[in-house]
């Protein structure tokens, strides 16, 4: 099992938190991993992950948060020729 880096919060700073107390760990996660996304301190498969999200859903949540997603250039020639490579082999 991978080595975790554990983030210590006070509970009475949580008890504060408008969030329902079963969900918290999951909530906070995708906080981060949101925060972390938008300063380009995450890619994003490791802030979905973070997230404990797939790809489709952590794109739906960017969305909602209206985060742009870092796509350059470079990404979409990439994919261009992943497609190409895929298609090919159809």
């Amino acid at each position: 099992m991978p080595q975790a880096i554990v983030l210590s919060i006070p509970e009475k700073i949580m008890f504060g938190a408008k969030i329902p107390r079963p969900r918290l760990n999951i909530e906070l996660k995708k906080e981060l991993a949101l925060q972390l996304y938008r300063e380009e301190i995450l890619s994003f498969a490791n802030a979905r992950r973070l997230a404990g999200m797939n790809k489709v859903n952590f794109h739906f949540l960017l969305g909602e948060r209206k985060i742009p997603r870092q796509y350059d250039v470079d990404d979409f020639e990439e994919d261009m020729g992943n497609l190409a490579k895929w298609s090919a082999q159809q």
